[in-house]
């Protein structure tokens, strides 16, 4: 397996359970902070929602310069089009998933403010940077709607809000 088929192998499996968590946000709950220091529902989701746009990112540019960007974050105030602006964004973060882009992966991406670096690792890392924030915060939005009282569905297996019926293992000789 090559790299590239690794991460769009892994972009489309975390794609299925983020789908399913952020469809779960409550419309009326986008202002919602579970404590002071925690940022409002409605950035984590959105936030959540633009992660697979750092791949093509990594990808096509050599960094990430925050003094020489004007970022705009997308408004959201509906379930609808948040997960409209998630079909976007993973229709993005796989578009430059293909083959012949196996040859810029090692090359190295930076992160930085201005003169100050915070990070330069080759462009995989950076995708698997994504991929993981992914996890992170979707983890974090799993605490929210817990606290929302929002039943959480399962991630790699049934959450305490679904019932599976155990499966039969027939053994073989």
């Amino acid at each position: 397996m090559t790299t590239i088929e690794f991460f769009l192998k892994q972009l489309n499996d975390e794609s299925i359970t983020t789908r399913k968590m952020l469809a779960r946000i409550p419309n009326d709950a986008y202002d919602y902070k579970p404590h002071p220091k925690s940022m409002p529902l409605r950035n984590l989701a959105t936030h959540i929602a633009e992660l697979p746009t750092w791949i093509p990112m990594a990808i096509n540019t050599d960094e990430l310069d925050f003094a020489a960007m004007e970022y705009t974050p997308t408004v959201i105030n509906n379930t609808e089009d948040l997960m409209a602006l998630f079909e976007k964004s993973l229709a993005e973060g796989l578009e430059p998933l293909v083959p012949e882009n196996e040859a810029v992966l090692d090359k190295a991406w930076t992160l930085r403010n201005g003169n100050q670096v915070y990070s330069r690792d080759a462009k995989w890392e950076v995708m698997r940077m994504a991929m993981s924030q992914i996890i992170h915060h979707r983890a974090q939005l799993g605490v929210y709607l817990r606290l929302l009282d929002v039943p959480i569905p399962g991630s790699y297996g049934p959450s305490a809000d679904e019932t599976f019926e155990p499966i039969e293992i027939l053994e073989t000789a």
